[in-house]
């Protein structure tokens, strides 16, 4: 039974403890740890300084970078904002100029328009008074002839022709003084 006994009880089970076992594995984890202390773990906590050193440098640079754009950003804002009135004011200008233009055309035109309604009126004056004066001469010209049927002899045009344009004169004259009530020429009221 005591072999069964013996055959029963686990020998070395998970609970159990074995001081040879427990003391070689701090040996071991106590060189490990030496040897780890020594070479790995300056090598790591130098990298890993390095590491946040580096990283800190860019959280730095990326703020430095995000001021220097936000500057930037307000500097163009501002730009713009200054292009932008000096449009408007360029825009304005040239409305005015335009405007000015216009009229300064419309004035020209005017006095165009103006000026060729004077040459007008004194062309027609000046066509006015050749009718008048060709009308006249033949007025005369009949009155001559009819006298000359009528006397039934021929008489001397010249001298003729200047007691009519005398006649003539004298009734213009008295149309300057005593006008017709028409508004006409003396001559044109025949």
């Amino acid at each position: 039974m005591l072999l069964q006994e013996h055959e029963a009880a686990p020998s070395g089970g998970l609970m159990s403890i074995q001081i040879n076992l427990v003391f070689w594995t701090l040996v071991i984890f106590g060189i490990l740890f030496w040897i780890l202390k020594k070479y790995a773990f300056p090598v790591i906590l130098s990298a890993v300084e390095a590491r946040e050193k580096a990283l800190e440098d860019a959280i730095e640079a990326a703020k430095r970078d995000r001021d220097e754009a936000a500057r930037l950003l307000a500097e163009h804002k501002t730009h713009i904002e200054g292009a932008r009135g000096e449009s408007q004011k360029i825009i304005a200008e040239a409305r005015a100029v335009a405007e000015k233009m216009r009229a300064d055309m419309l004035e020209k035109t005017h006095q165009e328009q103006q000026d060729m309604l004077a040459r007008a009126r004194r062309d027609l004056a000046a066509e006015r008074d050749k009718a008048v004066a060709q009308l006249r001469r033949e007025a005369v010209d009949l009155a001559i002839a009819g006298a000359s049927k009528v006397i039934e002899e021929d008489l001397d045009s010249d001298k003729n022709r200047k007691i009519v344009e005398t006649f003539l004169a004298s009734l213009a004259a008295d149309g300057a003084k005593h006008p017709p009530a028409s508004g006409g020429h003396p001559a044109e009221n025949r």
